[in-house]
Formats: structure tokens, sequence, C-alpha cells
């Protein structure tokens, strides 16, 4: 996911885009406990996009303050 994705996205399609990302990451989290993950690193990129989501909804509380 690329940071022009998220500037392009309205507040309520970051939240929903987060809470599906952090749901993936407990399903990726639930798989590689019971050793069926065959790529351990879709769960660190995982967690890149949903700090990326919780950037930009930050940056926007931030904006909307000023």
């Amino acid at each position: 996911m690329k940071g022009n994705e998220l500037h392009n996205m309205t507040d309520e399609e970051l939240q929903k885009k987060l809470g599906e990302l952090k749901s993936e990451l407990f399903n990726l989290r639930f798989r590689h406990a019971s050793g069926q993950l065959e790529n351990p690193m879709s769960i660190v990129s995982c967690k890149r996009d949903i700090a990326r989501v919780n950037t930009e909804i930050r940056a926007r509380e931030l904006r909307a303050r000023a």
C-alpha cells in the first residue's frame, strides 16, 4: 500500500481499511502459530500497512486542529 492511496481515501474508508488490516493480521498470526503460514514476511508487511493507516489518521487529526 502506497501513501498516495491513503491520501486519496476518506476518513470512513481509512477506518474500514484499518479494521480489515487488523483482522488480516489476526488471521496471519493464527496461521503462523498453527504452522500454516508460508510467508512470515506477510505479517511484517501487514503491520507496516497498519502503521501507515494510523499515521495518516493521526496526520488528519492534527491538520484538523490547526
